[in-house]
């Protein structure tokens, strides 16, 4: 119930200066009620801490708000109340009532109770998992999803919440479907709309198939319009319908011990050793002695052509004899030694007894087959497991209600595990009360149609099988309407959490509160088990989904233990991830056991659910033990990686992106993340990184908003990496921290990608290209490579895709393959995906160019590049500026392609690096002129041209004839990509 309090004031003061507050906060407390009491100050708000207290005011800025006050009363149901009966009344179900012995019957005394225990064991090791996780905190409505989401994440909680919320709407249909098998079998089977008598085989299953459709459509209509008109309905009802399941339970109890001393009077016949369907006799028996004479009885006149005794007859008929056996010969009889094993029957086969023989022909055909009691469908281990397990669940009955508890972290697990106790001993005793009380014909006759079409386990109640009937059917319905309340409340609170965008419009219901949207989608989506319209078929679905909750739950639990998260301090103490690693373990090996296929769809299901809402969803922050992992999985990667360098064959460029920011704090060059985008391709380590001008204490908030640009640009370039910005007295000093402290442990960067700087010549921007040049050296220094993109703006936008052209590379000296691995990253990218590689090398007019050509390619064949190899000569005068570098790049290169002589495979630079004591600077420019020329004969056309980058001077007097080559060596290509190798090899020829 909810109180109302309407006050007026002119203003609210804090409560330590207001006595007019302090006499609400008094009311309130006097009331016994906890929540949260808001009060306005200073065009503020501010809570005071209470519970379930709500203020609304029309005018929260006003100086003299008018103010709502609602009192909800604590809660104050007990852990009976609250979480046993709920727990119990969702537990027993259907599958007890209806298909309990007949599991017996197929799979045998000793595999049933296995079945038993595996399913009871799994419930009971989820129930501790859920205990743990349910008093860690306080748990809302939302059971199951609420504690997966929280403790794995966003991801993991949506995932599982909508396979949990199948589970339950397909439990609905599984309810009603078994409802309405207790009518038209058991109850009025004359309200068939698709007439059955008469039918055989395929006919009658098909007949018997479409009324459960027409009339689970009823039901479920029916019951999903009480639902919509008013829960409270419902929730009267349930004590009623748990009652009937109670009642129904004891009548059997009660029917075993009656067998003891006086066994009920069911007949079987039997024929050779055939079960009968007992409809169209009346008496067991061949013939019969009437007025001293042989007369034939209604069953002679079933298998024979005329009631003579001269009659033709079914030869089955003729060759065997009819016995009557008693179908509850009773729990002292021993019978429970000829039902210990299993069963298993084909579809169609016929329901036989143990230990009588028959006579029958193997070739003769099978007549009159209508008459006698046949398996309905294939019977096998597996399929019993998915047939039972969804009468073990309902275990998440007290979680779903944490917030009507009193003491929620008492309740849940004493009511839980108390539950699952209960209704474990039950089924495990029903096993071996059933195998011990009733004939294995009678447990295989799936409907009852051997017994005068009674319910099996109503033949064993006490006083009348119609106590069972109606109390099954009763609690069927009850628990067809329980699915139907809870389904679209749990996928009410997945929607208004808003990590599937597409359902959020089942959040919204009626005005006070009722999932009226999410209840026709649930309806919907229970019709689907309603046209399958098989119990049988239906139980494994369900199964599948619920053991999936379970699981999560139980990885929820094995992984907080693990973690050893701070914030993981269950009040519940008996659990142990080995025992969450066991119940986990448990459901997944009972998926595939019940159904391998089905497994499959609802993994497949619970995985794109998963991709959803990692691309699609709301971000939330939970404190999830997904993060908790990846946290110990990065430190543990991150120590693997200090182990030492990579490996050739595992190197990859791991780049340090220097950009230079405006004054408004935006990216100045946005194609260099382009471009770092097609060379990673979402690989890789990548660090973006800027410098700020200033102090961290008055530059801080700078700082920030040039992080946010740099995010915000990442996000539209599609880099996956990570932003970096320091605050230094200089920019130069603020590079050189990135350079040297940049990545972590391990995880560094090797590469650094600078664009080049296009205005050096101007007086203004000198100090700019002196920065540049510096960090050439600290890369140099650092071991390094360095790529410079030089006309970054002419760089392709990750929108284009070029549809031809070439990437050409010139080989001039070896720089450990950089050369090499970068056109083949870049061509991974669907921008430069249709260029073609080529690569040019230099050498003299003496040298043997056939030969290089030859072993060029042969290397690139070893290398597995895809290029066309073209060698360039140039003449001794041509060459003679080259500088001492030459000798030492030159051998490099030549022990790779050792058929290559140590003075004819490169055409050196001249660079300002080398002492040239003899050589002036006009003499160098006209060697970088020559190459120039060279290079633009054969790649004006080039889509990108990648040239290996000399070292800076080491005389800072030759900074500028250094930027000065590279300009001459370049001008008049648009794209081009200088690149300086750090100094070891990054490809190699061996697998």
């Amino acid at each position: 119930s909810v109180l109302y309090f309407t006050m007026m004031s002119s203003v609210l003061y804090p409560p330590n200066s207001d006595t007019r507050f302090g006499h609400w906060r008094n009311l309130f407390s006097s009331t016994k009620v906890l929540g949260t009491l808001l009060y306005f100050y200073n065009n503020g708000c501010t809570a005071v801490p209470l519970l379930n207290v709500h203020i609304a005011c029309t005018h929260t800025h006003s100086i003299n708000p008018f103010c709502t006050v609602f009192v909800l009363q604590a809660p104050s149901l007990g852990t009976l109340m609250g979480v046993y009966l709920p727990c119990i009344q969702n537990i027993f179900g259907v599958i007890l009532f209806l298909r309990m012995t007949w599991m017996v019957g197929i799979g045998g005394v000793f595999g049933s109770f296995i079945i038993v225990f595996m399913c009871c064991s799994t419930t009971m090791l989820t129930a501790i998992s859920m205990s743990a996780i349910a008093t860690n905190g306080v748990v809302p409505a939302g059971g199951s999803y609420y504690m997966i989401s929280r403790s794995l994440g966003p991801e993991f909680g949506g995932a599982v919440g909508i396979c949990f919320y199948l589970g339950t709407t397909f439990a609905g249909a599984m309810y009603i479907l078994g409802a309405i098998e207790l009518l038209l079998i058991y109850i009025l089977p004359q309200a068939a709309i698709f007439k059955m008598e008469g039918l055989e085989g395929a006919d009658m299953e098909a007949a018997m198939l479409n009324n459960m459709r027409v009339y689970g459509t009823i039901v479920l209509s029916f019951m999903a319009t009480v639902v919509f008109v008013g829960v409270k309905y419902v929730n009267k009802l349930a004590l009623v319908f748990l009652a009937c399941v109670i009642l129904s339970i004891l009548a059997v109890y009660a029917g075993v011990i009656k067998t003891a001393f006086e066994p009920p009077v069911f007949p079987v016949c039997i024929l050779g050793n055939r079960t009968l369907i007992s409809k169209g006799f009346d008496v067991c028996a061949k013939v019969i002695e009437r007025d001293n004479g042989t007369v034939t009885t209604k069953l002679w006149k079933i298998f024979c052509d005329s009631e003579f005794l001269n009659a033709t007859c079914d030869e089955y008929f003729a060759n065997n004899n009819v016995s009557e056996i008693q179908g509850i010969p009773g729990v002292s009889s021993g019978i429970l030694a000829e039902n210990l094993f299993g069963y298993y029957l084909e579809k169609g086969d016929f329901l036989e007894k143990r230990g009588i023989s028959a006579m029958q022909d193997p070739d003769a055909p099978i007549t009159n087959s209508n008459r006698y009691v046949l398996a309905d469908i294939t019977s096998f281990f597996t399929l019993l497991v998915g047939i039972y397990f969804p009468s073990v669940t309902g275990i998440m009955a007290g979680s779903n209600r944490s917030g009507d508890l009193r003491d929620a972290q008492k309740s849940i697990p004493i009511g839980t595990i108390a539950a699952i106790t209960t209704t474990s001993i039950v089924y495990m005793s029903a096993v071996v009360l059933f195998g011990a009380c009733i004939e294995g014909v009678v447990l295989r006759d799936k409907f009852g149609e051997g017994v005068d079409g009674n319910l099996v386990i109503g033949t064993l109640a006490w006083p009348s099988p119609w106590v069972i009937v109606i109390g099954s059917f009763f609690s069927t319905c009850g628990a067809g309407l329980q699915s139907l309340t809870g389904a679209p409340r749990l996928l009410q609170a997945i929607s208004r959490d808003s990590v599937i965008p597409f359902l959020k419009v089942f959040g919204h219901g009626k005005a006070n509160g009722e999932p009226t949207w999410a209840l026709l989608l649930t309806a919907s989506i229970c019709e689907i088990g309603i046209i399958i319209a098989s119990l049988d078929a239906v139980a494994p679905i369900l199964s599948m989904f619920f053991l999936m909750c379970y699981m999560f739950v139980n990885l929820a639990c094995a992984l907080q233990t693990l973690l050893r998260t701070p914030n993981w301090r269950p009040r519940f103490k008996f659990y142990h991830w080995a025992l969450s690693f066991l119940g986990m373990s448990l459901c997944l090996s009972l998926m595939f056991i019940c159904s391998w296929y089905y497994a499959i769809v609802a993994m497949v299901i619970a995985t794109c659910i998963y991709k959803y809402i990692e691309f699609a969803g709301a971000e939330k922050e939970w404190g999830d033990g997904i993060r908790g992992i990846s946290l110990s999985a990065a430190r543990f990667a991150l120590m693997r990686l200090e182990e030492g360098p990579p490996h050739t064959k595992n190197w990859r460029p791991q780049i340090m992106v220097l950009v230079s920011m405006d004054s408004e704090q935006n990216v100045e060059q946005p194609r260099l993340l382009s471009l770092t985008n097609q060379l990673k391709a979402g690989k890789g380590l990548t660090i973006v990184g800027t410098s700020v001008v200033g102090t961290f204490l008055n530059n801080h908030a700078e700082a920030q908003k040039a992080d946010q640009s740099l995010r915000k640009l990442m996000e539209t370039e599609k880099v996956k990496g990570f932003s970096q910005v320091v605050i230094s007295s200089n920019l130069r000093d603020g590079t050189s921290h990135l350079i040297q402290v940049g990545g972590l442990g391990g995880l560094k960067h090797n590469t650094v990608l600078v664009s080049w700087p296009r205005t050096w010549k101007q007086a203004e921007d000198n100090l700019r290209f002196r920065n540049f040049i510096e960090v050439v050296r600290e890369t140099t220094a650092a071991s390094m490579a360095l790529l410079v993109p030089k006309n970054i703006a002419a760089y392709p936008s990750n929108g284009e895709r070029f549809t031809e052209g070439h990437i050409d590379v010139w080989w001039i000296v070896h720089d450990g393959g950089m050369l090499m691995l970068l056109p083949f990253l870049l061509r991974q990218h669907k921008v430069w995906r249709k260029c073609k590689m080529r690569i040019f090398t230099v050498a003299q007019m003496d040298d043997n160019s056939i030969q290089m050509k030859k072993d060029l390619i042969t290397f690139l064949y070893h290398l597995r590049i895809d290029a066309e190899v073209e060698v360039v000569e140039m003449h001794d005068s041509d060459i003679s500026a080259y500088t001492y570098e030459k000798t030492l790049v030159m051998e490099q290169r030549s022990q790779i392609l050792k058929q290559i002589s140590n003075d004819a495979t490169c055409v050196l630079y001249c660079t300002p690096v080398c002492p040239v004591r003899n050589q002036s600077n006009v003499r160098r420019m006209h060697t970088a002129l020559r190459l120039n020329e060279v290079i633009m004969k054969k790649s004006k056309e080039a889509k990108l041209v990648l040239l290996n980058m000399p070292g800076p001077p080491k005389n800072r007097m030759g900074e500028e004839n250094y930027m000065e080559f590279l300009e001459v060596l370049t001008e008049g290509l648009n794209r081009v990509l200088l690149v300086r190798g750090g100094g070891r090899e990054v490809i190699t020829i061996y697998s």
